[in-house]
């Protein structure tokens, strides 16, 4: 089996509901234009206030993906 490479892009999940929500969100959203997700790392949790509460969760991560070879690509 060959080497893998991965490519690495940083997103930013958004949820009103929960910080895994946010995480989901955003690597529900990066999967539709994305081949060959494999993990994702949380770098940093932040949020919003509203009104004195929290209204909103906000992940930044980091989302790693294989470069496809010529033949997954094909097959895909």
């Amino acid at each position: 089996m060959p080497d893998k490479t991965y490519k690495i892009v940083e997103l930013v999940g958004v949820s009103e509901e929960s910080i895994q929500q946010a995480v989901r969100n955003a690597v529900e959203r990066a999967g539709r234009t994305l081949k060959a997700l494999d993990w994702f790392e949380v770098n940093e949790v932040r949020g919003t206030i509203r009104d004195g509460h929290v209204f909103q969760f906000q992940v930044k991560i980091k989302v790693g993906f294989r470069i496809m070879s010529e033949d997954e690509l094909r097959s895909s």
